[in-house]
């Protein structure tokens, strides 16, 4: 079963669970079939999974569950079908962080601007002392992707006066980086 959701091996996996598979099984990381499905992108194994009552909220070894890792593949179909078997937002990851931050940071700009449409805490602050908004300045490269990354946080409202833990501003940060073209988009707002 394992090795079916990691391959995105659907047959083999309707095929494991016909012989009796544990749709719950847990790998040395402690990583269900759905959590290898959907860090892989595997959408049809993910439905397939969730269909037979997967646990969306699944939790690892490192603190990642399905829906935080779709924060950090960036995908909008994953995040939407966990989104609709209720998987809850408001799991941390081992940062301490909710999905959209590692997605800020990595640039994923649809998932971003996808994930600002649900109830996600956009100004959730993690265990580094960074928002989603605060990552994409601090760990982004300022180009064009985290640029949109960034004027999307600040469409859906996100907050630019969060300060990181030294007490600057995604504003501040830019400046500081040589980031002219991130300032301007946080000063335009």
């Amino acid at each position: 079963m394992l090795a079916a959701a990691g391959d995105g091996d659907a047959r083999g996996a309707a095929r494991a669970l016909r012989d009796g598979a544990d749709v719950e099984a847990r790998d040395a990381r402690r990583r269900t079939p759905l959590l290898l499905a959907a860090a892989a992108d595997h959408v049809e194994v993910a439905e397939l999974l969730l269909h037979v009552g997967a646990d969306p909220d699944a939790v690892d070894d490192r603190s990642d569950t399905p829906w935080l890792v779709t924060g950090v593949t960036g995908s909008v179909a994953m995040g939407r079908l966990l989104l609709d078997a209720g998987a809850d937002l408001t799991l941390r990851n081992r940062f301490g962080g909710l999905s959209p931050i590692p997605a800020s940071e990595r640039g994923h700009v649809a998932y971003v601007r996808w994930v600002t449409t649900t109830d996600v805490d956009l100004d959730h602050v993690n265990d580094l002392g960074w928002t989603a908004l605060l990552e994409a300045v601090v760990l982004g490269d300022g180009g064009r992707r985290h640029r949109a990354v960034v004027q999307a946080l600040l469409d859906a409202g996100a907050d630019p006066m969060i300060r990181d833990r030294q007490g600057r501003t995604a504003l501040e940060l830019a400046e500081a980086r040589g980031l002219t073209a991130m300032a301007a988009v946080l000063r335009r707002g």
